[in-house]
């Protein structure tokens, strides 16, 4: 079988309370674990997209606009839609692990990282599809 959920990979959440939102692969087990036995991904995505930001907005209602609300989820690939969209995320590899949703407070710890990352990422203007809201 070909691997289609590489770590990078964006894809869209189908089912659930964040179906439709786009996210970011980044750990895939294609064989399952003990606890999931069933294919499944480690993903990183968003759940408030930044706001529109004008021209004639001053620095600290862009700066405000432009905050991005991450989360982090275990998916089965039954519930993910692969994209055409690659991200490479270097520093998003090693926050989250296996044993980051066992404990809340490494689960915050993760997610901030992945906020400042997303946030930096938005601030320079890369993958602008990404931190778009999915219509439909």
């Amino acid at each position: 079988m070909v691997k289609i959920y590489k770590p990078g990979k964006v894809a869209v959440v189908l089912s659930g309370r964040q179906a439709g939102k786009k996210v970011v692969v980044i750990q895939q087990r294609d064989e399952g674990t003990k606890e999931r036995p069933y294919p499944h991904a480690i993903v990183a995505g968003i759940e408030r997209y930044p706001l529109k930001v004008t021209k004639s907005m001053g620095k600290k209602k862009v700066a405000r606009r432009s905050k991005v609300k991450p989360f982090i989820k275990v998916i089965n690939y039954a519930h993910l839609l692969p994209t055409r969209y690659q991200l490479e995320l270097e520093s998003l590899k090693g926050s989250v692990t296996n044993d980051t949703f066992k404990e809340p407070t490494q689960r915050e710890e993760s997610k901030k990282a992945i906020k400042k990352a997303l946030e930096e990422r938005y601030a320079k203007g890369q993958n602008r599809w990404f931190f778009s809201k999915l219509r439909f």
